[in-house]
């Protein structure tokens, strides 16, 4: 096994922004370990597929160690696994707590853990959080207390690794998005989450998956979060 190909990691894989970023990361010659509850095996050597849910503690080291058993390095994790739910805050349930918890920032913490000791081996390395628009400019017609607690905890801990693995050869970043094109939207609701962004369009795939090739490729940028969402972070 040539252990000199570079190996992402990306959560939540198997469809929407996963599937996007594993490709994108395939397409540029990278291994890729690929986590999610649902997600299939792979025919494709360079490809593992790893399921798990992401808030079980244990789903993080298993990831991360089978990366290394088949490729030898982890040189970027992609933490894109999410849940969003949007909903009036005194409507929110326990369990809808303690899910988005376990997903948006469990997820995060557990596999981010085992993903930089394996870095730190190597001295280089380079984490990316997939997270929300919505955790900066707050909008009354989509109501998500949940999202901006979690989603922008990541925001604030993309920034907080930023400076404590600066000096270790380390980069920390987060993509932003806006409402992007995935099945999560049902295509009835196009035309009123467009209007959502002032370029008055939703996002595609392809243009989150793009940022975070361009972070990757950025190696004098960390501690950012790059907002990807058509003009909202901006305001109307």
């Amino acid at each position: 096994m040539s252990k000199d190909r570079k190996v992402a990691v990306v959560t939540g894989a198997s469809q929407g922004l996963g599937a996007g970023i594993v490709k994108g990361f395939r397409e540029r010659g990278y291994r890729v370990a690929a986590t999610s509850r649902s997600i299939q095996p792979s025919e494709d050597p360079n490809l593992l597929a790893i399921r798990g849910d992401i808030g079980d503690p244990a789903t993080g080291k298993k990831v991360i160690d089978a990366a290394v058993a088949a490729f030898g390095r982890i040189d970027t994790l992609v933490n894109n696994a999410g849940i969003f739910i949007a909903s009036p805050f005194t409507d929110y349930s326990e369990d809808q707590y303690r899910a988005k918890l376990s997903t948006n920032l469990d997820g995060f913490f557990f596999i981010t853990q085992h993903a930089i000791a394996a870095m730190e081996k190597r001295g280089s390395g380079h984490i990316v959080q997939i997270t929300t628009t919505l955790a900066d400019q707050a909008n009354s017609n989509v109501p998500s207390v949940l999202a901006a607690l979690t989603k922008g905890g990541l925001n604030a801990a993309t920034r907080s690794l930023a400076i404590e693995y600066a000096t270790r050869g380390i980069r920390v970043n987060a993509v932003s998005p806006g409402v992007i094109k995935t099945p999560m939207h049902a295509p009835e609701m196009h035309d009123v989450l467009a209007a959502l962004h002032p370029v008055n369009r939703l996002g595609e795939v392809e243009d989150i998956v793009q940022a975070v090739l361009y972070l990757e490729d950025a190696h004098f940028v960390t501690g950012e979060i790059l907002h990807v969402d058509g003009g909202q972070v901006a305001g109307h």
